[in-house]
């Protein structure tokens, strides 16, 4: 077989060791030589200089846990590295040992056999850090807020049987009230405001419970809580503008920054400049059911140069949502999605969920029909499928979401459904004739 790299090393990577092999050619012969490293900076520092001083070109290891980026940040800029998807790697069953995996992956990583994951530059990974944290606080916020409806439901207050949003304004005061030492339901409804004081009389009677001072103690700390956690969301969201602001603002200088002398009068196509965030997030917010913060974490986990993925299909493999393949004598088995990016398969379900809501929309269509047919949770794969494509053309063109509309469907196999159609009404009892098809005015024939 065929060697594509004649100076490289393989990584098998743990929380305190990492093992490695590192491999060369002198003449025809080929060495290697396997050491343990901890994975302490001076320690990794010293695996470097251990690499270099057989100039390795090249550097293979796993992608395990969070244990890879400390190996990375010390490697990356000195070496090509490569991050591979540990379930890409085959190895003989029962010769398993840290040193055998080193080799393997060396041995691989020389004939080329190897294909690495896709790691993005260093300030995007800081914007991935920044909205998967964003995210975190987010869901952390919802699970207090499902605590605290627990504390009020102990104590035969049943608010959030009537108001859509316990802590909302309306929600808050009461709940402040109630924390004062507040049990008149009355007086409590009476806060009720804008549309939630047509249900006064409904909130006088949730609102009339059982408070101790067990569940008044347990409420403020909750309260106090929720307050801290809103706070974090938006130190986090000031944190990720502004990461995306110093991104554009590092990004290298093009033809259209400094325009040469002669063509200053030339009007430059708007493809000329890169893609900014805030163009980008308000392209992706075109999509139905993309919000501003879907938007962003899409961004944060894909970048804005489509480049890197061959293709959309690609992407959609690589974020979770494509069918997997399992065919074997001319059977289909069962469809299964691969392993993609968490982050953005959770991002892409929120969206699929808010698009199937939507009507008149494709999308909302697509759900409906998949949803009847197949359930609830395969639809959403779906529309999650449908969006990042979407995506993936919307950023490598540089255009906005135009929606096929919801009567998509019904016209692009309009013969088969004309026939469904007919065959559902015979069922029924009912004969058909469309030999001589009656035509009926555009008005309806009013």
């Amino acid at each position: 077989m065929e060697v594509l790299y004649e100076r490289c090393a393989g990584l098998d990577v743990h929380k305190k060791t990492v093992t490695v092999c590192r491999v060369r050619l002198v003449g025809r012969q080929r060495e290697q030589e396997v050491q343990r490293f901890g994975t302490t900076t001076p320690e990794l520092l010293s695996l470097a200089d251990w690499l270099a001083a057989w100039s390795v070109t090249h550097v293979a290891m796993e992608s395990t846990g969070e244990y890879w980026k400390p190996i990375y940040n010390i490697l990356e800029g000195n070496y090509d590295l490569l991050l591979v998807n540990a379930q890409h790697l085959k190895h003989v069953p029962g010769r398993k040992t840290d040193v055998k995996d080193a080799e393997w992956l060396a041995e691989c990583l020389r004939h080329g056999l190897l294909r690495a994951s896709f790691v993005p530059e260093r300030p995007q990974r800081a914007l991935r850090d920044l909205t998967r944290y964003r995210t975190k606080l987010v869901q952390e916020r919802s699970r207090l807020a499902n605590r605290l409806q627990k504390v009020l439901e102990d104590a035969n207050i049943k608010l959030g049987s009537v108001a859509a949003d316990v802590l909302g304004k309306s929600g808050r005061a009461m709940l402040e009230a109630m924390i004062a030492g507040e049990e008149d339901g009355e007086v409590l409804s009476d806060m009720a405001l804008r549309k939630l004081r047509s249900k006064r009389t409904q909130l006088e009677k949730a609102l009339t419970g059982r408070m101790t001072d067990h569940h008044r103690f347990l409420l403020t700390q909750q309260l106090q809580h929720y307050d801290f956690l809103n706070g974090q969301i938006a130190v986090v969201e000031e944190r990720v503008q502004q990461q995306m602001m110093d991104m554009d603002d590092q990004r290298p200088p093009t033809e259209r920054d400094n325009p040469p002398e002669d063509t200053v009068d030339q009007d430059d196509s708007p493809s000329s400049e890169p893609l900014t965030h805030s163009e980008a997030i308000a392209l992706l917010d075109t999509i139905p059911g993309v919000n501003e913060r879907t938007a962003e974490v899409i961004i944060a986990e894909v970048g804005l140069d489509m480049e890197r993925f061959p293709s959309h299909k690609h992407l959609a493999a690589w974020s979770g949502v494509a069918p997997g393949s399992n065919e074997s004598a001319g059977k289909r088995y069962s469809g299964k999605t691969k392993p993609g990016n968490k982050a953005l398969r959770a991002a892409l379900s929120q969206a699929a969920w808010a698009a199937g809501r939507t009507k008149g929309t494709y999308l909302g269509t697509q759900y409906k029909r998949l949803a009847a047919r197949r359930g609830k949770k395969r639809a959403i794969v779906a529309v999650g499928h449908s969006i990042i494509v979407c995506a993936y053309h919307i950023l490598a063109k540089r255009e906005p979401y135009r929606d096929l509309g919801a009567q998509y469907f019904d016209q692009y196999k309009k013969e088969r459904t004309i026939k469904r159609l007919i065959n559902r009404l015979n069922n029924l009892g009912v004969e058909v004739d469309i030999s001589a098809p009656t035509v009926i005015p555009a008005n309806g024939g009013i």
